[in-house]
């Protein structure tokens, strides 16, 4: 598609006049009865705020445990967020690198391995520093190198295969509580799994109630010392506050009982919530009161990527205009060099309230400009989904919680006592906070008792994830037979903690599992009798995608053959979304890929016989739309990135993160060079095509 011949659009490149907030109704009896006060009681939680004296930097003492212990065994810290974990990673990796050892420091996002990657080039130099993170690979033979836990374990595979030890002297694995993660602790298992003996391992978290238990497994597992590192001291005090409908600061808590004000809240709740309205709470007010107590700069957490941007769009301006002390300089300054921001419908909220919104359905670029002005002080809060809870360096004086549930991807469930602890691990900044808070706001999603419980629990014990997928076994096989595979998974986390009490279902589950995995690659000629790869399972074992059988078949069949590389892209698509999303297509984004229809109609075809033969082996499978192949061909196309949104009903975030995954899946395919050379430059070039602003 020649993007010159479609009709001209708008130019969208241009601000949003800014439209205050409507100030809502101040006649009813709970809007005329608010004002900010504080109880006697809370007075003594905030006499201590404000930013401590400037003193000369000491480590406390479990930094240098762990300093110590780290030259001479494996190492778990576990300590609150903020503490200083990094300053024991900086120092490990400084005594190593003036060794002329190598290490690896592995993170769980591409943004904070991004953010890390920035860091310690200033502080080691950027020629000993590189960065392997899919997106991006740079300096890949520096002495230190940053990147994502999943390309480290793909060295591992690699290293295994061709018999050569892995050439890293330290791995260093930060928020190692990814390994309790649903969706990624089975890679962060592999890992501790595959690492031979004489790698030295720093593990680094935010409180693990079960680390001994860890920290046993990991002994047990390779046969080496590891020593636990254990601080529950945050170096911030946090205290937590209560804000009742009054606009009343109350402590939330005494000792462990509920501050008598809210346990009376507390006990007429159910009634209120059958009564309560589903207006939205009030965040002008809740802003007022925080401000009046000099409780900013805030996070306040969201339930969603909606609520987020109505919150920030019910904000009337800040009492400070931003340009008085250059913040108006500032972001233009980054829209220059971002241009593709110009449009975002929140830029004039950012000047003029000073807040921000901060989740996954916004740009990278965006996100990344809301961190740094967080950081630098320019804004007085920001909405956020648990992205930010879940590794971003985000801290603030206060966080805000307004509700005691999360969405677990089927149904609202109440938190637990990790999400909880992730989130207030926010608040209190070290070096610029006395004392950091977390206010407790009541609402229609708000259960003051599922707060106090949370509040005073200690997180959940971290528990195994492994679960066993095609990329996995046909690795293994290229290095071991099945039953050293068997071996392997025996010395799985999973199979530790069922040992210790005696149980074997789920470590049967899990060889059960293989063995239906291993049987289907063997029917479909990518596995010997023996379980050893045949020559298409050896190139097949490079797909390391969400579903590497089906991208496989479709190489294997031809039906990738001979495109060129915008419908290779799009036709990649499809099969990175893991999520059934209802997107909605224009009828002119669906004229302009007809043509592609079919195509994508062919390959679903192709794969309907052997997705229906997996199904009927209990196999499970995300749905594959067409809206990704259709988005990817215009974007590939060089269609602009304004009318590509305008034509889908995507958000930004998850219309970039779907672009940069299927160029992730694309460089799986550059991987095939020797044995698909033609498809492997097409791979090349979507990717080229693929990557350009705004989603790098």
């Amino acid at each position: 598609m020649n993007s010159q011949q479609r009709k001209p659009r708008p130019n969208l490149r241009r601000k949003i006049a800014f439209k205050p907030a409507r100030k809502q109704d101040t006649h009813t009896k709970e809007a005329g009865s608010f004002h900010p006060h504080i109880h006697s009681e809370a007075e003594l939680l905030l006499s201590n705020i404000g930013v401590p004296e400037q003193t000369p930097f000491v480590p406390d003492p479990f930094q240098k445990k762990a300093l110590e212990n780290i030259l001479v065994q494996d190492v778990l810290v576990s300590a609150p967020t903020g503490s200083g974990k990094t300053w024991i990673a900086v120092e490990a990796a400084r005594n190593c690198l003036s060794k002329g050892l190598k290490v690896w420091y592995a993170t769980p996002l591409k943004a904070l391995s991004n953010a890390k990657n920035e860091e310690f080039s200033v502080t080691f130099g950027a020629e000993n520093v590189g960065i392997l993170t899919g997106d991006r690979k740079e300096n890949s033979d520096a002495p230190l190198i940053v990147g994502t836990t999943e390309i480290l374990r793909n060295q591992l595979y690699d290293s295994m295969e061709s018999g050569l030890d892995i050439d890293v002297d330290l791995v260093i694995l930060d928020e190692a509580h990814y390994l309790g993660d649903p969706d990624r602790g089975v890679v962060w298992e592999e890992v501790l799994i595959y690492l031979p003996p004489r790698v030295r391992i720093l593990l680094l978290s935010a409180t693990i109630s079960n680390a001994a238990e860890v920290s046993n497994w990991l002994q047990n597992t390779r046969n080496s010392p590891c020593k636990v590192v254990l601080s529950v001291e945050r170096p911030v005090p946090l205290n937590a506050l209560f804000l009742a409908p009054s606009g009343e600061l109350t402590p939330f808590l005494r000792g462990k009982r509920l501050f008598p004000q809210v346990a009376l809240l507390a006990k007429n709740q159910r009634k209120q919530r059958r009564s309560q309205s589903n207006e939205p709470p009030d965040f002008n007010r809740i802003l007022d009161v925080l401000r009046h107590f000099n409780l900013l700069p805030a996070i306040i957490f969201m339930k969603s990527r909606l609520d987020c941007d109505k919150a920030l769009g019910s904000l009337n301006p800040a009492p400070m205009k931003p340009h008085e002390d250059g913040f108006d300089r500032e972001l233009d300054a980054y829209l220059e060099a971002n241009p593709d921001l110009r449009t975002q419908r929140h830029i004039d909220r950012l000047l003029t309230c000073r807040v921000g919104a901060h989740h996954a359905g916004h740009l990278p670029a965006w996100r990344l400009l809301v961190e740094n002005m967080m950081q630098a002080g320019r804004l007085e809060a920001i909405f956020s989904t648990s992205t930010v809870a879940a590794g971003v360096n985000f801290p603030a004086r206060t966080v805000v919680i307004l509700q005691t549930d999360r969405f677990d991807g089927r149904s609202f469930v109440d938190m637990t006592a990790t999400d909880f602890h992730q989130m207030t691990g926010r608040a209190g900044r070290r070096g610029k906070d006395k004392a950091g808070f977390t206010v407790l706001v009541p609402g229609k999603f708000f259960d003051i008792s599922v707060a106090q419980e949370l509040l005073t629990s200690s997180p959940e014990p971290l528990r195994s994830q492994i679960a066993i997928n095609f990329s996995m076994v046909l690795n293994l096989l290229l290095s071991h037979d099945p039953a050293g595979v068997i071996k392997l998974l025996e010395l799985s986390f999973a199979s530790y903690s069922l040992n210790q009490t005696r149980a074997k279902k789920v470590k049967t589950k899990l060889v059960e599992q293989f063995y239906v995995h291993l049987e289907l690659l063997r029917e479909l000629g990518y596995l010997d009798k023996n379980g050893a790869p045949t020559a298409d399972g050896k190139w097949a074992a490079k797909l390391r995608l969400d579903q590497p059988l089906l991208i496989a078949e479709l190489i294997r069949s031809g039906d990738l053959s001979n495109l060129d590389p915008i419908s290779l892209a799009s036709l990649i698509a499809p099969f990175v979304v893991d999520k059934d999303r209802e997107i909605q297509m224009s009828r002119e984004l669906w004229n302009d890929t007809r043509k592609l229809w079919k195509q994508f109609r062919n390959i679903i075809q192709r794969l309907k016989p052997l997705v229906n033969y997996m199904i009927d082996r209990g196999f499970d499978f995300p749905p594959i739309s067409f809206w990704p192949c259709a988005a990817t061909f215009l974007w590939a196309g060089q269609v602009e990135w304004d009318e590509l949104i305008e034509n889908l009903s995507a958000d930004q975030g998850d219309l970039a993160m779907m672009l940069l995954r299927t160029a992730d899946h694309l460089r799986q395919i550059v991987g095939l060079e020797d044995e698909q050379p033609a498809l492997a430059n097409a791979a090349r070039q979507g990717i080229s095509l693929i990557m350009r602003s705004p989603i790098v």
